[in-house]
């Protein structure tokens, strides 16, 4: 239950609010102006706080204006028996209430006004997450295009290899009918599945030739080092698991884990199709670039043994119907 303030030099009145009310909002009262603030120190913040007018000392109007610079999201109201068209802009200019109430006030009018207070609270809080999210997530979202860059900037073959993989996969995503959220989470682990490759000797990412067994055991621990290195981070989605996970192939065939079928997030067996048909189609430091056609007969191949059959089949239309071109990235 929100919390609710009503401030009355009239203890008489105070005794009403609390007989009215005490059932229905969590509700202090206070006899004046200093001993408001005391108890939203002590006790706030409050979602509405309602005051008198005319009282001794410090006035409605003086105690609304503090609460507005301590805590700008209560809502203010006044309620008096003094009320005329200069009270109510005083009220308005120095104190920004949110509402003018007159003495006597009935009690249903009271009540809905401090409703109506409360919503409007909820929602002050509401807007204030939603910016905060918002702004969270543009930083989030360029701390990991600074991940991406870092990756690439190691292995100038793969230079925008996990953008293209990143546009491919977001779009695989969309024609499957994956909500926007989900979507977003993908974009995040795609622009940083080969985080991992951070730790991998350079020599290794730029070598002209096969690399031997050793060498490639040590690639293929980037899945799991990028794991570690995100597991900790709050994202809003399994971004880690996708990055763990997208080089595992649905007969158990993959690495780190060797994990079938459903035990694959559909988001890791999304990037797994985009980063085979990209890592194909693009030149590598051990040999040219084998084409969207080459690329596009493997992952058919593996269809159902190695790669989603789903995701294979939107992949292959959106290059041959769609049109879909890794061009400009």
């Amino acid at each position: 239950m929100k919390k609710v303030l009503f401030v009355d030099d009239d203890s008489d009145i105070l005794a009403s609010y609390r007989r009215n009310f005490r059932n229905k909002f969590s509700m202090e009262t206070a006899e004046s102006g200093p001993e408001a603030l005391d108890f939203i120190a002590g006790k706030g913040p409050f979602a509405v706080v309602v005051s008198d007018l005319k009282m001794p000392g410090m006035d409605g109007i003086q105690l609304l204006s503090r609460v507005r610079e301590t805590h700008p999201d209560t809502v203010r109201m006044i309620l008096t028996g003094y009320a005329d068209l200069q009270n109510a802009i005083d009220s308005v200019n120095e104190g920004r209430v949110s509402r003018l109430l007159t003495k006597p006030c009935p009690t249903e009018t009271l009540e809905r006004a401090v409703d109506d207070g409360v919503e409007q609270h909820r929602l002050i809080l509401a807007e204030r997450e939603l910016h905060a999210l918002r702004r969270f997530k543009r930083a989030l979202e360029g701390t990991v295009l600074g991940f991406s860059n870092l990756v690439e900037v190691r292995d100038l073959y793969t230079a925008g290899h996990q953008r293209r993989v990143t546009r491919l996969a977001v779009d695989i995503a969309g024609v499957m009918g994956l909500a926007e959220d989900r979507i977003n989470g993908l974009r995040m682990a795609a622009m940083i599945h080969d985080i991992g490759k951070i730790y991998v000797p350079s020599e290794f990412l730029n070598k002209p030739g096969k690399l031997n067994e050793a060498e490639f055991m040590v690639v293929k621990m980037h899945p799991q080092i990028g794991y570690d290195a995100l597991k900790s981070v709050d994202f809003a989605w399994p971004v880690g698991l996708m990055v763990y996970q997208h080089h595992e192939r649905i007969n158990g065939s993959g690495y780190p884990n060797g994990l079938r079928g459903e035990e694959i997030l559909l988001e890791a067996k999304i990037i797994a199709v985009a980063d085979v048909v990209d890592a194909m189609a693009t030149h590598r430091p051990y040999r040219p670039s084998l084409g969207i056609e080459k690329a596009l007969e493997e992952i058919k191949g593996g269809r159902g043994t190695l790669f989603d059959p789903g995701t294979v089949d939107v992949c292959v239309n959106l290059f041959r119907d769609k049109k879909f071109e890794f061009n400009g990235l």
